[in-house]
């Protein structure tokens, strides 16, 4: 079990985590993210993932474990008696995530790059239906996918919009990522794809100027692309940690059995 002597708190800009903030401000003596070996976020999902995503931004990773005040906290674990903190987090169990990273290029050649926990998502931007030309690892696999848009989660993501698409959910540790399209019109029977995470997948916009697509990273978007690359990135892998039987790949496998 990790036991970690230097905390940071990260407290989500939201009215119920300032009211609880004073009783975990009290704990501890917290530290600065850069001086901590790890990371408390409170909040919901969505703060869990502004956290994660300034670490990646920044290159000071550490170990988060995250106290729920939002909706589902599928990344957080239950808020319970604040008093009992330090103590879970020294039972705490890690789990290893890797992030989904972009290249997109947009149609008057400008390059961004992003990264995503949860699923990167190519949505048209009008009342035209997108066409999207798919390859994965250089190989075209779809030469025109006609859709409303097309998504790859991975697996901490696939229970998110790849779930509300349809798509599969994915064991954590299955080395996998869903290719999952959006409204798809032609090929009419496809329903996606099933990929090794070594995988580089790539899309390329058809009709660009007739038909603009714009590409979202989690919470990040570029509009009016051209093409998209993704891959795992590996060198950059996040750990989250959560109380004994309430794990993310725990949570990830009960999600299949809830109807």
């Amino acid at each position: 079990m990790p036991i970690f002597e230097k905390l940071a708190l990260i407290v989500s800009d939201t009215e119920r985590a300032h009211e609880v903030a004073p009783m975990y401000r009290d704990l501890t003596d917290w530290v600065p993210l850069e001086d901590a070996e790890a990371a408390v976020v409170i909040g919901g999902d969505g703060a869990m993932l502004q956290a994660l995503h300034a670490m990646l931004d920044s290159g000071i990773i550490k170990p988060v474990y995250g106290v729920n005040l939002g909706t589902v906290g599928f990344l957080m674990n239950h808020n319970r008696a604040p008093e009992k903190l330090l103590r879970r987090i020294e039972r705490a169990r890690s789990v290893a995530v890797a992030p989904l990273c972009m290249d997109a290029v947009t149609q008057d050649g400008r390059t961004q790059e992003f990264c995503a926990i949860n699923e990167v998502s190519l949505l048209r931007e009008t009342r035209q239906t997108a066409k999207i030309e798919v390859s994965v690892d250089e190989k075209v696999r779809i030469k025109e996918l006609v859709c409303d848009g097309v998504l790859v989660a991975t697996p901490a993501g696939s229970t998110a919009y790849n779930l509300s698409a349809n798509g599969p959910i994915l064991p954590l540790d299955s080395n996998l990522l869903a290719l999952t399209p959006i409204s798809p019109f032609r090929p009419r029977r496809w329903r996606g794809a099933l990929l090794p995470d070594r995988s580089t997948i790539r899309f390329r916009v058809l009709e660009s100027e007739k038909r603009p697509v714009s590409v979202v990273a989690d919470q990040k978007e570029v509009r009016d692309i051209a093409e998209v690359s993704l891959h795992i990135a590996r060198e950059q892998e996040l750990r989250l940690l959560f109380d004994p039987g309430h794990a993310l790949d725990e949570r990830i496998v009960a999600e299949q059995f809830l109807v």
